[in-house]
């Protein structure tokens, strides 16, 4: 109904964490240090794909603040939970080895770390430090059962799995509506469903239409005949201000205990540009 289904996702996470936890026993080594690795810190990368559709079924357009805040307040639930379930992990398997003297074993969650790097530049992290779930209750659960995997989440890219499953890649915009892609696998056409069923809504959607899409390979902005408000909806990435996606990076950020991978999508070579964009990215941590 345009709002996050907060139960369900807080479930998907559960499971995940357990399945990701899972691999690490059950999967094929190649080299002895690779196991005794991964066995003794017991490191995950949950990611997230699908941004996007969600954005456009919440009727979020890509180049706004609000999707800064839904960005920032989305990744603040997956985090809260993805840590809950590894420390409900360590409760019913046991902590991983290297659990003692760490950040978790010391109270620190990720948000934490941006005082340290404050401290450490001399400077303040132009970020907001809000926060809506119960820390504190976490930081009990991790001091007393600890946590089973050292690192938890991670964002990576996911455009092959993304396309297998039929929804977006990554925390990426749309990249353009209509066009084709190569890999191994051999040669796909990408189209944006969610655009499709926007036009047809609106009763525009016909051939001729769809040529016209064709024609500007993927982009909609210059078509009169599709409204204005699909236009900011269904914006492509080389329309989307890049400074709103460092913006919505860096909140994302601060719930994150690994990194994210993340493209920012420029229509022309602008050095200028290229200079904002790492100052921003640097300011906000």
């Amino acid at each position: 109904d345009g709002t996050l289904n907060r139960d369900d996702l807080a479930k998907t996470i559960q499971i995940a964490v357990r399945m990701l936890d899972n691999v690490i026993d059950i999967n094929f080594y190649p080299t002895i240090p690779a196991e005794n690795s991964n066995k003794r810190h017991r490191p995950i990368g949950l990611g997230l794909m699908g941004w996007q559709d969600a954005l456009h079924l919440a009727k979020i357009p890509f180049d706004s603040e609000k999707m800064v805040r839904f960005a920032d307040e989305t990744m603040e639930f997956i985090a809260f939970h993805a840590y809950t379930a590894s420390s409900m992990l360590a409760k019913e398997r046991g902590a991983y080895s290297t659990f003692k003297g760490s950040k978790w074993d010391r109270g620190l969650m990720p948000l934490d770390t941006l005082e340290l790097l404050e401290k450490e530049r001399g400077v303040t992290v132009d970020v907001g430090r809000e926060s809506k779930m119960p820390w504190d209750e976490l930081r009990q659960k991790i001091k007393k059962y600890g946590m089973r995997n050292s690192n938890v989440l991670s964002i990576a890219p996911t455009a092959t799995i993304s396309n297998i499953l039929g929804t977006s890649a990554c925390i990426e915009p749309d990249y353009r509506h209509i066009y084709s892609k190569s890999n191994l696998s051999g040669e796909f056409i990408s189209i944006t469903p969610l655009l499709v069923e926007a036009l047809k809504k609106a009763k525009i959607w016909n051939k001729e239409l769809l040529e016209d899409i064709k024609y500007n390979k993927g982009e909609i902005d210059t078509i009169d005949a599709i409204p204005e408000d699909i236009k900011n909806q269904f914006r492509t990435a080389f329309k989307v201000d890049p400074i709103i996606m460092i913006k919505a990076t860096a909140h994302r950020q601060k719930w994150i205990d690994q990194a994210q991978s993340f493209n920012l999508f420029l229509d022309k070579p602008d050095e200028k540009m290229l200079s904002k964009i790492y100052l921003q990215a640097w300011k906000m941590g």
